[in-house]
């Protein structure tokens, strides 16, 4: 055995395969690159192709395995056209992170209903389609004895209020909510899911806001400084990477200084 064969059998993730919404930017390129590194074959999923190229660049000449899917989890076409790419690919799919997601400012008084559609296909519905989609996969790589993980990307604003963001909030609310209920479904065929609520983070989340709100949001990551979106990756990573007898089921990461 070579010196890169045996650094590779020693990596926590070898053998798995992994899904990752969400993939483009922020957390989810950061968890898809973590996951990858790790040693695990990633299917990176977004409308935006030309970044997941850009990342399964980085991911391939690191010594990886990624594959660019382009999919719009908030079109159920899109997301069965994907899904038939990635058997083809990957094979049986053992590890889902739902990290896609979009933060709009939408008072309720302002009646946006658009935006308050897009959040709730995007960040409920959109999992919805994933977890329809490969919740198969992930009974059969337990059945067969294997690790198998779902892991939704969740937020701190499920707990906490934050105006003009209620519609979101109530998205992040319904997911922890729907991943609670997930679990009583699938423990007990050894599908573990986790759910994973962060804090304060850079992200892009944050460019669909008003000149206003991006003010008010930076003055809160010079008063309490922000995570990055390779802390929650390393949170992802630490969770699936434990023996399939432990589920860390609900995560709450928050940078030290905020409440």
């Amino acid at each position: 055995m070579t010196v890169l064969q045996q650094q590779t059998s020693t990596l926590p993730l070898t053998g798995r395969h992994a899904v990752v919404t969400g993939a483009a930017s922020g957390i989810g390129a950061a968890i898809a690159e973590r996951l990858a590194a790790d040693g695990a074959s990633v299917a990176l999923l977004s409308r935006r192709t030309d970044r997941l190229d850009d990342l399964g660049a980085r991911i391939t000449a690191a010594g990886g395995t990624a594959y660019s899917v382009g999919v719009d989890v908030t079109s159920q076409e899109s997301v069965d056209r994907g899904v038939e790419v990635i058997a083809e690919r990957l094979g049986r799919v053992d590890l889902v992170v739902n990290a896609a997601g979009v933060m709009l400012a939408a008072p309720i008084q302002e009646v946006r209903a658009d935006d308050w559609s897009r959040m709730i296909d995007t960040n409920l519905t959109g999992v919805l389609r994933l977890i329809g989609a490969f919740t198969p996969d992930l009974i059969a790589a337990a059945a067969d004895g294997g690790t198998a993980d779902l892991v939704n990307i969740s937020s701190i604003g499920s707990h906490l209020v934050f105006p003009g963001y209620s519609v979101y909030g109530a998205t992040k609310a319904a997911l922890t909510q729907l991943s609670n209920a997930i679990r009583a479904d699938l423990s007990p065929l050894d599908v573990r899911v986790t759910n994973v609520e962060p804090g304060l983070t850079e992200s892009e989340l944050g460019t669909h806001m008003s000149d206003e709100q991006q003010a008010m949001l930076a003055g809160m990551f010079e008063a309490i400084g922000p995570l990055t979106s390779a802390d929650i990756a390393d949170v992802v990573a630490f969770a699936v990477s434990r023996r399939r007898e432990l589920n860390l089921r609900h995560l709450i990461a928050l940078p030290t200084r905020q409440a």
